[in-house]
C-alpha cells in the first residue's frame, strides 16, 4: 500500500444528541424544558412531521423517539400511551351547534363533514354527509369550515392549534378519540439509555430515579441501633415487673371484720 492509499484517520466521534419527532397537536415544550435541565450536555432537537409520517421517522433513524397518534403500524416499533385527547366539532361561531356545550354524532346528521386525508381520528364510519372531495390536510379542512361548506371532528389540541377568531368548537360525546403516545425502535427489547431518560421525564420520575443513564445513587438512611433487651431500657418488662400492683398491699390480702386472721374484739 502506497502513502496516498492510507485510510484516512478516523474523526472524533460526534457528542451526543437527542433527536425528537411530534405529530401536530402535540406540544413537547415542558418535557424538552426537563430534559434541558437535567442533560444540558445532551442537545435535543425537534422535528415535526405529519401524522402518517412519524413511524417512518423512527425506521429511517431520523428520530430517537416520536410523539404519535394511535393506532400506527407497530412494526419494530414500541409505543407508551400517554393521554386520550377528547374530540370535537369545529364549527363557524354562528352555527346552530354553537349554542350547545356538547353534541353527538347524531346532531350532525344533517351537516357536510369533512375528512381530510391526514385525518387523526380512526373512523368505522364518518357521521354526517360527505363532501364532494377529502382536503388534503386539516388546515385546508379548516379553511372549508370558516367557507361555511362543511364541519370538522378533530382532536381537541387540532382544534387549538388552527384556531380562528371567527370558527369555535364544541365535545363530540361519541365519536373516536385519538391517543397520543411515545413511540420508539424496539432494539432488543430495551430503549437505549437516551430514550430510556426521555421515557423518565414524560412519566414523570424524579432526577434521583434509578433509571435512566447516570442516576444517582439515592443516599441509605442511618441504622438506628435498638437498646439492648438485657438491658432494663424504658418499657420492657424488666422496668414493668418492678412496681406493685395498685390493688396488691405489701404484705396480702388485709384481713376483714370477720376474718379469722384478725385481732379478738374487745369486750366492753
Amino acid at each position: 500500500m502506497t502513502g496516498s492509499e492510507a485510510p484516512p484517520s478516523a474523526s472524533p466521534s460526534a457528542s451526543p444528541s437527542f433527536r425528537l419527532a411530534y405529530v401536530p397537536g402535540v406540544t413537547p415544550g415542558k418535557w424538552v424544558r426537563i430534559w434541558n435541565e437535567r442533560l444540558p450536555d445532551v442537545p435535543l432537537a425537534l422535528l415535526q412531521v405529519p401524522s402518517a409520517e412519524a413511524p417512518g421517522a423512527l425506521r429511517r433513524g431520523d428520530a430517537d423517539a416520536a410523539f404519535v397518534r394511535l393506532p400506527i403500524d407497530r412494526t419494530g416499533l414500541a409505543a407508551i400511551p400517554l393521554y386520550t385527547e377528547t374530540t370535537v366539532v369545529v364549527v363557524p361561531k354562528d352555527h346552530v351547534v354553537a349554542v350547545a356545550e356538547e353534541v353527538s354524532t347524531e346532531d350532525l346528521a344533517d351537516e357536510i363533514v369533512l375528512h381530510p386525508l391526514d385525518d387523526a381520528l380512526d373512523w368505522e364510519a364518518l357521521p354526517g354527509k360527505p363532501a364532494f372531495e377529502r382536503p388534503a390536510t386539516t388546515a385546508d379542512a379548516i379553511e372549508l369550515v370558516a367557507a361555511g361548506i362543511g364541519v370538522l371532528l378533530v382532536p381537541q389540541s387540532l382544534a387549538r392549534l388552527h384556531h380562528r377568531k371567527d370558527l369555535t368548537y364544541r365535545t363530540v360525546t361519541d365519536a373516536p378519540q385519538s391517543r397520543v403516545a411515545l413511540s420508539f425502535l424496539e432494539l432488543d427489547g430495551e430503549p437505549t439509555d437516551l430514550v430510556e431518560e426521555f421515557i423518565g421525564i414524560v412519566r414523570g420520575r424524579t432526577v434521583n430515579s434509578t433509571r435512566g443513564r447516570g442516576a444517582p445513587t439515592p443516599p441509605q438512611p442511618k441504622q438506628r441501633k435498638r437498646p439492648d433487651a438485657a438491658g432494663g431500657g424504658r418499657g420492657t418488662a424488666a422496668g414493668k415487673s418492678g412496681g406493685k400492683h395498685p390493688r396488691a398491699g405489701s404484705g396480702g390480702a388485709k384481713p376483714g371484720k370477720n376474718s379469722k386472721g384478725g385481732k379478738p374484739r374487745r369486750g366492753r
